[in-house]
């Protein structure tokens, strides 16, 4: 059995739900060519590239989903939504609502996100908190392929929208289109379990809003999701030296939130972390934050987040988004 990278995770699951539901179709910019093994099975008629405007084809999408269809929107990167916020905050998010729940909108937005490359600020958003603040969509985030196969499995047989998002430093193909190995200004230290692993035949789907912890600990509750968990595991290594016992959780999906996981494990440890690639202001973290403030807990509470406009230039890029060092120093003062 080899293994499987997050691309191909993700292909995987919507080939299969391609050929198990004709009513699946994709449509996006440069989707024939992002995705020729989708196109050479299934054809133009499902497999469709769409004008450079994503406030128009994401509208279309959602009349294809109020007409019967289930689409999967392919927004290249999630700064662009921006292009199409109508769309997503006025109609999709709403339509299951307003309608008393007569009419659905089984739609899946597919878009890349996150910084670390080098793109500038307009590019390397992640902006899943801002997402999350929307009723009416579920928002996902894998940090590796066997979960992006489950999730993204999970999305298409939702019959509500979902916006899956996925971390560039995670996706082969878009380091690739990036320039892995030719830019010698970029650095990916992203661990491979990361972006390759095992997935059997029958690997399962992943509920969506289900966390998941991925490494036991009593001192610290480390939360985070996408390539923030696994520099929160690099971070949990180094402090373990220290005898500093990290837990650390993966929340795998924004909205819903697994308020659950967090408060379980919040409740042992009495110190909460999140480490979190978007805006740390009115953002995810301080939701997290909240959740167990609700709990009727009260941990020392700490955030790692990226504080204001993400730079341009490279050396300032890698201090503001949420690095190892960082968090490591978040860690040592909560334990101070």
């Amino acid at each position: 059995m080899s293994g499987t990278t997050f691309s191909q995770a993700v292909d995987r699951a919507v080939a299969e739900a391609m050929a198990a539901d004709e009513r699946i179709v994709i449509l996006g910019e440069d989707v024939p060519m992002l995705r020729p093994g989708l196109l050479a099975r299934f054809g133009p008629g499902r497999v469709l590239g769409a004008p450079i405007s994503e406030a128009a084809f994401t509208a279309a999408g959602a009349g294809a989903a109020m007409a019967g269809l289930r689409p999967i929107v392919e927004i290249m990167i999630v700064d662009f939504l921006a292009c199409a916020m109508d769309a997503v905050l006025n109609q999709i998010a709403k339509l299951e609502a307003f309608s008393g729940g007569r009419w659905k909108c089984p739609i899946v937005i597919r878009a890349a996100c996150g910084g670390g490359y080098g793109d500038g600020g307009q590019h390397e958003q992640s902006l899943w908190g801002m997402l999350g603040g929307i009723p009416g969509i579920a928002v996902v985030v894998p940090s590796n392929p066997a979960d992006a196969y489950g999730l993204m499995r999970s999305a298409l047989a939702s019959e509500s929208p979902v916006i899956f998002l996925e971390h560039k430093l995670l996706s082969e193909l878009w380091l690739e289109f990036l320039g892995r190995g030719g830019r010698t200004t970029v650095r990916y230290d992203i661990p491979a379990s990361g972006a390759e692993t095992e997935l059997p035949p029958d690997a399962p789907a992943v509920p969506i809003g289900s966390a998941k912890v991925v490494r036991r600990g009593e001192d610290v509750s480390v939360v985070s999701l996408a390539v923030g968990v696994h520099r929160s595991l690099e971070a949990a290594a180094e402090l373990d030296r220290e005898k500093i016992d990290c837990e650390v959780i993966d929340l795998r999906t924004v909205r819903p939130l697994d308020a659950q996981a967090v408060v379980e494990s919040v409740a042992r440890t009495g110190r909460l972390l999140v480490v979190d690639e978007d805006y740390r202001a009115c953002g995810l973290s301080g939701e997290i934050g909240a959740i167990a403030l609700e709990a009727g807990l009260a941990p020392r509470f700490a955030r790692v987040c990226l504080e204001d406009t993400l730079p341009y230039a490279r050396r300032l890029e890698d201090e503001a988004l949420p690095n190892v060092r960082r968090i490591i120093a978040a860690a040592r003062t909560l334990m101070a």
